[in-house]
């Protein structure tokens, strides 16, 4: 192990056992001097214990050199030795004392140079970490601005978001009603397709039976026109009831036909409503405008057969007009009595 070794662990033993700074470096003093002979100096002193500042070892030095030469100065004043080596001693003391104590004011007096240089280099390092903690602090004040909008922003978004979704549901529900309301128009619309298709039907059947009730009326007014004039009248009232019956019919049909119109009017426009709201409603409203067509043809057939028999019955009024019979003398009332009955 080198001397250098040595002294490091020397030290290391020193620094366990004193704690204070000072007489740590008066004892690092002792073992350079005594021990290993070497003439302690700060910067020395600072490189093996390193604690405290540059002035902390060149007081202990200045102490050491101090105690030393006191030491010395007892030891010299032995009444044993002699006048010559007491000088002797006295004299090599002193100037190892002088050499140390100008060595230490030296070496004081480059760490003070040395210190302020370092206090200026710190003050301009402080003055730059100031200068660098303001602008820390003005980027994470913008940075706080920043993730304040963001956060006010994230929560707007939030906000719209969750509107949105509101929307939606509702449009969803209207939707859904508007759904309900088609199903209900369609079913409306087929109840009352049902129920014209009824009426149509109760019309033909009445025409069907003024036709046979014409003819048979015509075959007998044929057979016995001479005998029953009377049977004209009623004919004639017949006729008439025929005629109200059509127009009745008449009636009917154009009040169907009115709430048919209507009602396409309204499924037309809820049909329009339900595509505003949604185009998923488009191939229902497009089966909605097919029914519509169907139910148009059928309405066009079902007048072209009301007018097919509103024309029978024409021509059936017309026959009659031309079958009637001449003017004939009155027969008695019994035999108009009779042929009434017969009639």
């Amino acid at each position: 192990m080198s001397d250098e070794s040595e002294i490091l662990a020397e030290v290391d033993a020193l620094k366990a056992r004193f704690s204070d700074t000072k007489a740590l470096y008066r004892e690092v003093c002792a073992l350079l001097f005594f021990r290993y002979g070497i003439t302690p100096t700060t910067n020395k002193l600072y490189q093996y214990v390193r604690k405290g500042t540059m002035s902390t070892p060149a007081e202990a030095l200045a102490k050491f050199w101090d105690e030393l030469r006191a030491k010395a100065r007892v030891e010299v004043d032995h009444p044993d030795l002699p006048s010559a080596v007491k000088a002797i001693a006295a004299e090599a003391i002193a100037g190892i004392w002088r050499q140390s104590t100008d060595a230490a004011r030296n070496e004081l007096a480059a760490i003070r140079v040395e210190l302020q240089a370092d206090q200026e280099r710190t003050r301009d390092e402080q003055a730059q970490a100031q200068q660098a903690a303001t602008q820390a602090l003005a980027t994470i004040e913008q940075l706080r601005l920043e993730l304040a909008a963001s956060n006010e922003s994230a929560a707007q978004a939030r906000t719209e978001l969750e509107a949105e979704r509101r929307a939606h549901s509702g449009a969803m529900a209207r939707l859904h009603e508007l759904q309900t309301q088609l199903d209900q128009a369609r079913a409306q619309q087929h109840r009352q397709q049902e129920a014209f298709s009824a009426d149509l039907s109760k019309a033909g059947e009445a025409v069907q039976a003024a036709d046979r009730r014409a003819a048979a009326t015509e075959k007998r007014a044929l057979m016995e026109i001479e005998r029953e004039r009377q049977a004209r009248s009623k004919a004639d009232k017949l006729v008439d009831t025929l005629r109200g019956q059509l127009s009745s019919a008449d009636t009917r049909e154009r009040q169907v036909a009115l709430e048919h119109v209507e009602a396409t009017a309204k499924l037309q426009a809820k049909c329009d409503g339900a595509v505003a709201a949604e185009l998923a409603l488009r191939r229902t409203h497009e089966a909605i405008e097919q029914e519509l067509r169907s139910t148009r043809e059928q309405l066009l057939i079902s007048r072209q057969e009301a007018t097919r028999y509103r024309a029978e019955a024409q021509t059936v009024q017309a026959l009659l007009d031309r079958i009637g019979p001449p003017d004939v003398p009155t027969a008695p009332a019994k035999a108009t009595r009779k042929k009434t009955s017969s009639g």
